[in-house]
């Protein structure tokens, strides 16, 4: 008799609760759900503590967004997929997630068989866009576009201090997320307000929304 193969290992990554659980209740009947988290950098941490086969996660989240949480997993982790649920019907997002590892984009009202049929897909090794987005948008965008990180040069650090500023973190606040000197992060500030071309808070947090990093 033939042994069954392990059902996938699945970590859910998604600030809203109720909907964490929902995804939790649809998929535990065929897959193994091993964690649920609430931001990016809990995220990260997970995924290394769990061990994940596929990563559930939203573009935005608190403290570090999905692009980038998954992006830094898919660094450590080349092996892991990824699945984002997101309202994100924009074309250029759904190009940056593939662009960042992605194996799969659901959109969050959809039902939610769609969601059970992409996670079916990645887990079989194959991949998934939601039909309610263009796949030939998203193709010409993936090989044409620059990347969001690539586009105004700034680093990833950056990138993670201005989500945290945009969330309206203070720089000591943001000090003590990342573990670095609020000076530091003053430095990284102002740095990115030169490289970026703003003069003013404002426009960073223009910038901030422009790149997906928080929402509106």
């Amino acid at each position: 008799m033939k042994a069954q193969k392990p059902s996938a290992r699945i970590l859910i990554a998604d600030d809203h609760q109720l909907l964490a659980d929902a995804c939790k209740s649809l998929l535990e009947p065929e897959f193994q759900v091993v964690g649920i988290v609430t931001d990016g950098r809990r995220l990260i941490t997970a995924a290394a503590e769990f061990k994940p086969d596929i990563i559930i996660l939203d573009i935005y989240m608190p403290h570090l967004n999905g692009l980038d949480a998954g992006g830094q997993v898919k660094q450590k982790s080349p092996g892991v997929k990824l699945v984002f649920l997101t309202m994100t019907m924009a074309a250029d997002v759904a190009a940056e997630a593939f662009r960042r590892g992605a194996s799969a984009y659901v959109l969050k009202h959809s039902a939610g068989d769609e969601l059970l049929l992409a996670v079916r897909k990645v887990s079989q090794g194959a991949s998934y866009l939601s039909p309610l987005i263009a796949k030939e948008t998203v193709t010409y965008l993936l090989n044409q576009g620059e990347s969001f990180g690539e586009e105004k040069h700034i680093t990833k650090r950056q990138s993670e201090i201005l989500q945290l500023l945009a969330e309206g973190m203070s720089m000591k606040e943001v000090a003590n997320v990342i573990d670095m000197k609020p000076g530091t992060v003053a430095f990284h500030k102002y740095r990115m307000m030169e490289t970026l071309n703003v003069k003013t808070n404002a426009e960073l947090l223009e910038y901030a929304i422009k790149r997906h990093m928080t929402p509106a």
